[in-house]
């Protein structure tokens, strides 16, 4: 959904109750968790977060919290949403002078001894369609790394049309989500 202007907390709650009984829009749902499709734009992306138990707590409690998405341009709306399978949220973006609300289900969590992530599918209203995954692993060697793998194709008729500028975005969000993770973890 674009708008000329931000989104109300009425406009997001109206919109997340729209979408929470929706259907994904894809039908590999959870690949992300197993084998990629072929037929889609696949992104991965790392940073090393640090090393050792305490960062790799730290970064649980900030992907737990949504703070990846804590950028000066895009949201995750409501605030305060669990990060739990089936919890519908709204990805509020500002870019070219526009907002956009876009709708995504988690699909499915990790919460494993030296991993912790989970994945959010798009729902009908919004301007892709794919999976992204988000990890934090405590890898042997003792670091800690913030991952992100995606896969996505335009669904909407102007992300189709202006397919280079959606790339730019989703290139650009993946190295925001980087940068901000790595920052929530170097503040005091």
């Amino acid at each position: 959904m674009f708008m000329i202007r931000e989104p109300s907390d009425e406009d997001v709650t109206r919109f997340v109750a729209s979408q929470r009984d929706q259907p994904f829009t894809y039908s590999e749902v959870g690949a992300t968790n197993a084998t990629l499709p072929t037929n889609y734009t696949v992104d991965h992306n790392r940073i090393q977060l640090g090393s050792g138990e305490e960062t790799f707590r730290r970064a649980v409690e900030a992907l737990k919290n949504w703070q990846h998405f804590d950028l000066d341009w895009v949201t995750i709306v409501p605030r305060g949403v669990p990060v739990e399978v089936g919890a519908t949220v709204a990805v509020k973006a500002r870019a070219f002078g526009s907002w956009s609300l876009n709708a995504s289900r988690v699909v499915y969590t990790i919460d494993k001894n030296r991993a912790f992530g989970f994945a959010y599918g798009t729902l009908p209203d919004h301007v892709e369609s794919g999976e992204e995954r988000f990890l934090v692993v405590w890898l042997g060697s003792d670091r800690v790394f913030y991952d992100i793998l995606a896969f996505s194709r335009p669904r909407h008729p102007l992300v189709r049309l202006s397919f280079p500028l959606a790339r730019m975005l989703q290139k650009r969000f993946a190295r925001d989500s980087l940068n901000r993770m790595k920052s929530a973890l170097t503040r005091d």
